[in-house]
């Protein structure tokens, strides 16, 4: 196919029902940007000798240095098949896992993605991630077998080695969307359980669940990777050549005269062919036959690979020629590389292009065929039901079915992203190409100012003549030349943010007027806010979290090109311009204020990597601050944030992320020289039960202990006067002013509450807005599922929490922190003191009996405070409980007579737990309590606060204390002969082998480990040098673990003394991480020092 005219695209946006919008997905270096170039190609957008080899939707720098794609770009292609055009959005994206947010913005976008499998490595980590995105956004996938040359040239296979390899890798893509599919049917089984139960009022009686009734009514026959069901192209890119089972069927229907519908249901699986009979029968495996698909299809191409790349015989190469009925250009069929003449014929005989275009044409379904459910998904954010939301939105629904394009159907546009471009690459700043008339001009001025040079310098060799007026002229002209040539550098080195975009209903034009909505609008509050009946042209009240604005140009992306478009209806992808001060990373774009946000992405990476950067010269931190501002709105995973200390930090994905985002600061965004620190590696502290065996595994109590009441001694002396510890635990604190006494304990909390905490911190967010707005005097609406999955929390945390140390400690709960929503939880555990539940939102009235009693804020935000940054180096606590176990309170009478004197009985009696509480309901008593409180220590709720703070710390230090780490999980992929060496960098780097298996077929081993992130960075650059680019990890972000060493650890028994010596100078890995974040945060570490460095000497050799 030639070159597509834009006035063609553009008649096609028109035509929803032939818009295929798609995205390629794969695992990294499985021919993703291969397979894209190929499909631009066709388009005559780049020579075919090109493809593969320009990667030419890789546009930035870094990606074709790499070689890996780190952004995702689309382009618009135009494809014929059967009579019908169609437009073809076709979006590349990334497959390393740094960059999986990329692909996140990209498939909300899509409705069909190609999946491609490298046959050789099958299914890999990131197969798995971008299958399960394509399935949590209910797009189709359909699936392209790639580099089956591998198999031919690496591997040495059969074809029916070849054959019986593919139908293996079939089933492991299969196996990955089975669990997908069987995991949703089992969802929704519980959850109609569930109402059935709840409208049956309960079933006590005895129930077997039979977990696979579910699964039998579902239809999932659609759902299946098959050749046969046309949904399967097995391919070589870098080759050029790639084809679906209907190709052969059609052609041998032809040769051999049986029909098509026969060929395509047998041409795949265990069907031979009978030479005598002339019929196609079943069993191929049982009576040793040549399988269809391998007699027919792959001795083809095994005996064409062997003609032309491994015996390069040229009789046998032209006899395939002519009777394939190619012709192959002279320069080709010459050339030293085999290759090119491999990728000449087989490009003519099997192009590529066409058999991935007719199965996306074929199988994927156009922006009409959107499904009901999908919609639902989008419009529902966060726990809202979709029967819950107003009727003018769910008449919304029908606008998006019907993709209509009218003038009366509303506008709604999702954006994904926002990327930034070069004002070089604007259509409007663009060189266009001169006419003949202007060449001409150009000519004639040309020789003008060359004529008028001559004349000047002629003038200036004649001595006795007068200046003339021209060198006068001439400066102003030239300065004035110069200013424009300023104003022109500065204008192209400025960055322009282009919305990346599609239409779900209505046409967008250019400059029209419309809503941007934040994800937390509310369509309620917004068309009960405005009158009815509006549009974006009134004057409108403000509502929050909505904003009007002019859309600007809008533009068809075609790789690294942009054409300007004046209006794109339903159905497109599309990029807007000027869109910069009203969006920062994704939103959704509406002219109904009924329209709701759109549900946000789902992000598979989490940032973890932290850098502080700063730049070289103090003086030009403005200019970091704006590119720090302008790399967190161009990168949807990138976040920026300054801390507490000042600090301007950067936080990526991962160490190629990180590289990513300074590089694009240094030369785009801020234009200035930064220093980066090391990476600031995130550390979580925590306490254990007391260890049961020492540091050489000797039972504790049973040996001869020594030093250890020196040591406790020593420990008791270092507690300040108003610190009492006992021997369980339990930390008394008295303030400074003496009027209140604090008893704190630490309890470790079982690592299953801790997990179940972390996952669920959106939940504990909303029953703590719920407790705050109760407190208030308001209240909160919280929908039916939200209270489910809160009663299941709860319901969970019981079962955690079993013993008689947690009894009833789950309804105790008094607040969870850090930040009101952490893994921690402080449980109240004083006699008589009855507060209303974190569990409000349960309960269907409130208990009289329950108040909260004076300074109970302060008391939460002591424990906020605490378990925000911990005793060993300032770093969030996690998995920890503490239990307060004694609050006295002595109130006394104020000298004096007025105000201050006015102090009730029950006040200057408050010494026990009881008596200190002073009913909240009564104002009188709250405004006399609070003039009795005013004493010469300041205000006395800050001391609380501060006491608070200090017990929990101590409590904390009372029980042995152990730093947490983050880990990644690793997956390598290694050949045999080089194993040994990814075990040593492994176990140099602290990590931990978990799993080994050999991939079936293959040579290749795949490697399942842990690796602390503090030990990750340079990794995979180590991994490669030690095995030669052989092995290749990918790290993504797993969980917390603890670090089983005990960063304080001296010798204290003898064995240990023997074992390790006196001074114990063997390294701590819990220490050098503690000390190495107490260095980064200026605080104090204790360190020996060399005084004397003086050369020491063996006195017994000194002769």
């Amino acid at each position: 196919m030639g070159h597509t005219s834009l006035d063609k695209i553009i008649a096609l946006q028109n035509k929803p029902a032939n818009i295929r919008n798609l995205c390629i997905l794969a695992h990294v270096d499985h021919g993703k940007t291969t397979l894209a170039d190929c499909l631009v190609a066709s388009n005559g957008i780049i020579s075919s000798r090109l493809a593969g080899k320009l990667r030419y939707l890789d546009s930035r720098e870094d990606e074709q240095i790499r070689g890996i794609t780190m952004k995702s770009s689309a382009i618009s292609l135009h494809y014929s098949v059967g009579g019908e055009d169609y437009l073809i959005n076709l979006i590349d994206s990334p497959g390393h896992v740094d960059f999986s947010s990329e692909v996140s913005t990209a498939v909300r976008l899509c409705d069909g993605a190609i999946v491609i499998v490298d046959a050789v490595e099958g299914v890999c980590p990131q197969t798995q991630a971008v299958l399960r995105q394509a399935w949590l956004e209910n797009i189709r996938p359909v699936l392209v077998i790639n580099k089956i040359d591998r198999l031919i040239g690496e591997l040495k296979l059969t074809s029916q080695e070849a054959y019986t390899h593919l139908q293996k890798i079939l089933e492991q893509v299969n196996a990955v969307t089975g669990s997908l599919f069987t995991s949703k049917v089992l969802e929704e089984r519980a959850e109609k359980d569930s109402e059935v139960r709840e409208a049956g009022g309960g079933d006590n009686g005895e129930q077997v669940y039979d977990w696979s009734a579910g699964l039998e009514e579902s239809d999932d026959s659609d759902l299946y990777f098959s050749p046969d069901q046309g949904n399967v192209v097995f391919a070589s890119a870098i080759d050029g050549w790639g084809f679906s089972i209907h190709q052969f069927a059609h052609m041998y229907s032809q040769k051999m005269g049986i029909r098509s519908e026969v060929l395509l249901k047998t041409l795949w699986g265990d069907f031979y062919l009978n030479a005598k009979a002339k019929k196609i029968m079943k069993g191929a495996q049982s009576k040793g036959k040549k399988p269809l698909f391998v007699q027919l299809v792959l001795d083809n191409i095994w005996s064409l690979y062997d003609a032309v790349v491994l015996k390069r015989d040229k009789e046998k190469v032209e006899k395939v020629m002519s009777s394939l009925g190619v012709k192959v250009a002279a320069r080709d069929s010459r050339h030293s590389d085999p290759r090119v003449l491999l990728s000449a014929i087989c490009s003519q005989w099997l192009p590529v292009s066409q058999a991935v275009l007719t199965m996306v044409c074929n199988r994927l379904p156009s922006p009409l065929d959107m499904a009901a459910e999908r919609v639902e998904k989008l419009m529902c954010v966060g726990a809202r039901r979709f029967d819950c939301l107003p009727e003018k939105t769910q008449e919304l629904k029908r606008a998006f079915l019907e993709c209509k394009s009218d003038t009366s159907a509303p506008v709604v546009v999702f954006v994904s992203k926002m990327f930034a471009v070069d004002s070089k690459a604007l259509p409007q700043n663009k060189q266009r190409p001169l006419t003949q008339e202007e060449m001409a001009q150009r000519r004639e001025l040309a020789r003008q100012r060359h004529a008028e040079k001559l004349a000047a310098s002629q003038a200036a060799d004649a001595p006795a003549q007068p200046l003339s007026q021209g060198p006068d002229v001439l400066p102003d002209h030239g300065e004035a030349m110069t200013l424009k040539a300023n104003k022109v550098d500065e204008e192209e080195g400025k960055e322009h943010f282009i919305a990346f975009a599609r239409v779900y209903s209505g046409v967008v034009r250019k400059g029209q007027k419309v809503f941007v909505l934040g994800p937390k609008y509310d369509p309620a509050e917004g068309l009960k806010k405005l009158p009815e009946g509006c549009s974006t042209a009134d004057d409108l009240c403000t509502v929050p979290h909505m904003a009007c604005c002019s859309l600007g140009s809008l533009y068809l992306l075609m790789g690294r090109e942009l054409e300007e478009l004046e209006e794109v209806p339903a159905g497109n992808v599309l990029g807007i311009g000027g869109m910069e001060d009203w969006i920062l990373k994704s939103a959704t774009i509406s002219t109904s204020p009924a329209c709701p946000p759109f549900t946000p992405l789902n992000f598979e990476a989490t940032p973890i990597v932290r850098v502080a950067i700063e730049p070289k010269h103090p003086s030009e931190m403005p200019k970091l601050v704006r590119g720090m501002k302008l790399l967190n709105q161009a990168d949807p995973c990138a976040e920026v944030l300054i801390q507490e200390t000042g600090e301007h930090v950067l936080v990526t994905a991962g160490e190629v992320h990180l590289q990513r985002c300074l590089d694009d600061l240094r030369e785009r965004f801020a234009k200035i020289e930064i220093s980066a620190s090391k990476p600031i590696i995130p550390f979580r502290e925590t306490i254990v039960r007391p260890p049961k065996v020492d540091m050489v595994n000797e039972e504790l109590g049973k040996q001869q202990k020594v030093a250890v009441i020196r040591q406790v001694k020593e420990e008791q002396s270092k507690y300040p006067e108003t610190v009492q510890v006992d021997s369980t635990g339990l930390v008394t604190l008295t303030t400074a002013n003496r009027m209140a006494t604090i008893g704190v304990r630490a309890i470790p909390l079982p690592e299953e509450v801790t997990q179940l905490l972390e996952a669920n911190s959106d939940l504990i967010r909303t029953m703590e807005l719920f407790n705050l707005s109760m407190k208030e005097g308001k209240t909160l609406e919280i929908n039916q599922k939200t209270l489910e999955s809160i009663q299941d929390l709860k319901r969970k945390l019981e079962s955690y929490m079993q013993g008689r140390k947690w009894r009833s400690a789950v309804n105790r709960i008094w607040s969870f922190g850090p930040r009101r929503y952490g893994p921690n939880i402080l449980v109240n555990n004083l006699e008589g003191y009855r507060r209303p539940s974190v569990w409000q939102c349960l309960e269907k009235e409130r208990s009289r009996a329950e108040t909260y009693r004076e300074f109970d804020n302060s008391i939460v935000s002591g424990f906020q405070l605490a378990t925000l940054s911990g005793p060993m180096c300032e770093e969030p606590l996690m998995g920890v409980c503490f239990s307060l176990e004694k609050w006295d309170m002595k109130l006394p009478r104020q000298p004096g007579d007025g105000v201050y004197g006015q102090t009730s009985d029950q006040e200057a009696q408050g010494g026990s737990e009881s008596e200190s509480v002073v009913p909240t309901g009564s104002s009188e008593g709250k405004r006399r309590n609070n003039s009795s409180l005013v004493d010469c220590y300041g205000p006395f709720s800050g001391q609380l606060i501060a006491a608070m703070k200090e017990a929990c710390r101590y409590a904390f230090q009372a029980k042995p204390q152990r730093l947490m780490a983050a880990m990644y999980t690793c997956e390598i992929m290694a050949t045999a002969e080089v194993l040994g060496r990814v075990y040593g960098v492994l176990s140099k780097r602290e990590g931990r082998v978990l799993q080994e298996e050999m991939k079936e077929g293959t040579e290749v081993f795949i490697i399942k480990a842990v690796l602390p992130v503090a030990e990750s960075f340079g990794f995979a650059d180590e991994i490669r040098k030690r095995t030669s680019g052989l092995a290749s990890p990918q790290l993504i972000f797993s969980h917390w673990e603890v670090i089983s060493s005990d960063p304080f650890w001296v010798p204290t028994t003898e064995e240990e003394y023997l074992h390790f010596g006196e001074k114990a100078d063997s390294i701590n890995q819990a220490l050098k991480y503690m000390n190495g974040v107490r260095r980064r945060k200026g605080l104090y570490v204790e360190e020996k020092i060399v005084e004397h460095a003086e050369k020491q000497r063996t006195l017994g050799k000194n002769k």
